[in-house]
């Protein structure tokens, strides 16, 4: 829906802060002042390890920390570097890629890991292994760092969208959506955490029962790292099935007031950042982050003369208290506010027209708030984290037949899903062994009043349950060192599904690793995970009975090998293979296909009678060369070959599902320049991807409402999904200012959008709908580069 808007949006995105560009780039940069880098160095539970050595790689700065931990590295030259923590007895830790400017920097903190290796056998060199994972998911781990979060090609400051082009996920259909369809898996079965709070919406105009949206709602000043998990997930996160992304979020800083704006041609924002209650204190106990977010797409589309109005708000904020060396609590929140509606211009051409016929109005606000209370033992044995939250989604969805006149209202989802949620952990390291269990517990409720003329059916339906689930896990090296082993499960229930308890959701877990000689190592896990339907399911109601009382904990199983080959402290290169095993998936009364078939559209997913007979498999193999900051190049290069097949009410015909591309393929690197300019680069591509053809004849009875003929799923493919994107920045050091300017064009090529066939209804020269009904078909738009030029200004 918005890609045909971007890219008539060109021609104003090239103009705006046309201004702006020109001032920046005649400022005369050489004033920029020195700076001082500090953090602490902790190990993994929370203790200080003084006497640590950190520094600055390819460089004579450095400094030892002190009794608590901290150092202060002075005297530094703005500019990109890699900050490299040591401590004997310890793995060493290397910060790829920090961008030090003259204002407006975090400080860097490292938790060390006690060395695997007998220090007798080998000699001690600078990180060996560039990439740091877990040791309960040694296999489909990324991390990406906050420098490489903000100058994505592409990625328009979307941490969800940068989140795409990692490997194994596939582009959403027509590439503007920012669904995380992992390795051919559905895109709902991704869950969210930050800062160790769960939240299940990341977006902006969010699908409701899926995850989905076009435009992330969390703030990438505020991000420190992100990692995803696609297919070995700890015991403590419950309900993926494809994939966990966590984001672990700055902390404010104690001791100074800061600022940043960051404006893109969508939007701009604000965070503040800085000390509470701090008096004549060198360092406050309380800090704070907190920024809000403002969309103007909805003036640059009533300038260009689109009809559509995305508007939205969001906010985000981070307090924390530490109260003493051993006890820590956060403050998090979250939220948005979001409307999509509709302007009809004067003149419009037939695409206008469709999408002014098709669009639905969306209203939504979501919310997520949470208390994280860290605190570390004092026998230095371990830690406990104890978490409570509470999340709500508000959406009214509503479709007319007549969106110029608002009659005729066809379609309304009216909803509120709030979820109110305590988790608890403890994890104890003694001797060689790790110990970590807890468990959680939630309140749902869900309200839903529907109606829906299409398939006639309405309902006012309101649940209320609980959720509980418990966990555990065990990790140990064993012979000397070179394999370490991981056990863990999980055992979930609610007091809403019939037929369903802790022993049937029972989900053992084994990874295991091992370290071969030369850097090389072998990894392999295999688990059984289990996740909730979504609560458009659980809920629905026919003839006043909730029909979906018996649908099941959607089961996935997986099987994953691989192996690593450590090149160097900044390379590497992994090669996995994946086998993924479904079951119980929600099936479509209405159509009879599979829940895993939908969820990447603007719609409502579940909001029907299901069966839970579904199964399905997805199976391939994937290669990634990463490249950490070397030389001045950094880059991920990445291929997954892969088979994705679900059933339908017939368990035992598989056919391919909507993400079955094949061929998933991407590159991202960059080159950093002198006098502080970068040039970056990001290629995505996904093979021909099956879609669902337009039921012609029943279309135009009940257009504008669009029915799929999903009896001819797996006949027809679009077109193979190409793009190119390319980013310039170039960052002036100022005194107590840094300013990052950065022109950015998605899709250089000009490529078009693979997309399936459109239609509208056949109108005569006066606008009058032609009788009896019949559609038309739309020319396919064409691709186009679309420039973004923006600026973050830190002071």
């Amino acid at each position: 829906m918005l890609t045909a808007s971007s890219i008539k949006l060109q021609d104003v995105s090239r103009a705006l802060l046309l201004a702006g560009f020109c001032f920046l780039l005649s400022i005369n940069s050489s004033s920029q002042a020195l700076v001082t880098v500090s953090g602490k160095v902790m190990d993994l539970t929370g203790r200080s390890i003084p006497g640590a050595t950190v520094y600055l790689q390819n460089t004579t700065l450095g400094d030892v920390s002190d009794a608590d931990g901290r150092y202060d590295i002075k005297n530094v030259t703005p500019g990109a570097y890699n900050l490299v923590a040591s401590f004997i007895g310890y793995d060493n830790q290397t910060k790829f890629n920090i961008i030090i400017r003259s204002a407006g920097n975090q400080q860097y903190n490292f938790e060390l890991k006690e060395s695997s290796i007998n220090l007798t056998e080998v000699v001690i060199e600078p990180d060996k292994n560039v990439v740091s994972r877990a040791r309960e998911t040694p296999l489909s781990t990324l991390t990406l760092t906050a420098t490489e979060l903000a100058t994505y090609p592409g990625g328009n400051n979307d941490v969800v969208q940068v989140a795409q082009s990692l490997p194994g996920i596939a582009p959403s259909a027509g590439g503007f959506r920012n669904d995380l369809i992992i390795r051919g898996g559905a895109p709902n079965e991704t869950v969210y955490y930050l800062d160790g709070m769960e939240i299940p919406n990341i977006n902006h105009f969010s699908t409701q029962g899926s995850s989905g949206g076009p435009v992330g709602m969390l703030n990438v000043s505020f991000i420190d790292d992100v990692t995803l998990s696609t297919s070995t997930f700890a015991a403590q996160y419950d309900n993926p099935l494809s994939g966990v992304l966590q984001f672990r979020q700055r902390v404010g800083d104690r001791s100074k007031l800061s600022t940043n704006i960051r404006v893109s041609a969508s939007e701009t924002a604000l965070t503040f950042n800085g000390p509470l209650f701090k008096g004549d204190k060198e360092e406050s106990k309380t800090s704070f982050i907190v920024s809000a977010r403002r969309s103007y797409l909805q003036f640059l589309f009533q300038l260009v003369g689109l009809p559509i109005r995305p508007d939205y708000w969001d906010y985000q904020f981070k307090v924390t208290h530490k109260f003493d060396d051993y006890n820590t609590l956060d403050l998090l929140g979250l939220g948005s506010i979001d409307n999509f509606s509709l302007d009809p211009p004067a003149e419009k051409d037939a695409s206008t027209q469709a999408l002014l016929d098709q669009a639905p109005f969306i209203d939504q606000r979501t919310n997520a708030i949470g208390l994280s209370w860290k605190s570390r033992f004092k026998n230095r044995s371990g830690f406990m984290e104890t978490v409570l939250s509470n999340n709500y989604l508000i959406n009214d969805f509503k479709r007319y037949t007549d969106n110029e006149t608002l009659d005729d209202i066809f379609f309304r989802n009216n909803a509120k899903e709030a979820e109110t949620k305590l988790r608890h952990s403890q994890k104890y390291f003694f001797n060689e062994w790790v110990l970590n269990f807890g468990g959680n517990v939630q309140r749902s409720a869900y309200r839903n009043k529907t109606f829906n003329t299409v398939y006639d059916f309405s309902f006012d339906t309101q649940i209320d349950f609980f959720k509980y689930g418990f966990f555990a896990n065990v990790n140990k090296d064993v012979l000397k060192t070179k394999l370490n082993v991981n056990l863990g499960f999980r055992l979930d229930d609610d007091t809403f599904i019939e037929g369903n308890d802790l022993l049937s959701t029972f989900s053992p877990r084994v990874s295991l690793s091992y370290r071969l000689a030369d850097r090389w190592k072998l990894n392999a896990t295999a688990g059984r995970y289990f996740k909730l339907p979504p609560y458009t399911v659980l809920g629905f109601l026919d003839n006043g009975v909730l029909v979906n009382k018996d649908a099941k904990y959607i089961q996935s199983d997986h099987l994953v090998f691989g192996v690593e080959r450590v090149f160097g402290p900044a390379s590497s290169l992994s090669v996995e293979g994946f086998y993924k095993w479904y079951s119980d998936y929600p099936v479509s009364l209405i159509d009879s296909v599979s829940l895993a078939n939908k969820g990447a559209g603007f719609e409502v997913l579940g909001n029907e009678d299901i069966v839970s007979v579904g199964k399905g498999r997805t199976y391939g193999i994937e290669v990634l060369l990463q490249q950490k900051l070397s030389k001045k190049i950094y880059g991920i290069v990445s291929y997954t070959y892969f088979i994705s097949q679900f059933t339908g009410l017939d368990a035992s015909v598989y056919l391919p599902s909507l993400w079955d591309s094949r061929h998933l393929a991407s590159f991202t690197g960059g080159y950093k320049m002198k006098r502080n300019w970068e040039v970056s680069s990001r290629m995505r591509y996904a093979g021909r991807t099956p879609y669902v053809p337009t039921d012609l004849r029943q279309t135009a009875l009940t257009y504008p409402n669009v029915v799929l003929d999903y009896d001819r799923l797996g006949d027809l493919k679009l077109s193979a999904f190409a793009q190119l994107d390319f980013r310039i920045d170039k960052k002036w050091n100022l005194k107590n200012m840094s300013i990052d300017l950065f022109f950015d064009i998605q899709n250089v090529l000009g490529r078009s959008n693979p997309q399936a066939p459109e239609y509208l209804l056949a109108r005569d020269g006066s606008g009058a709908v032609i009788e009896p009904r019949s559609l038309l078909a739309l020319d396919p738009s064409e691709g186009s580069a679309i420039p973004s030029i923006g600026f973050v200004l830190d002071f």
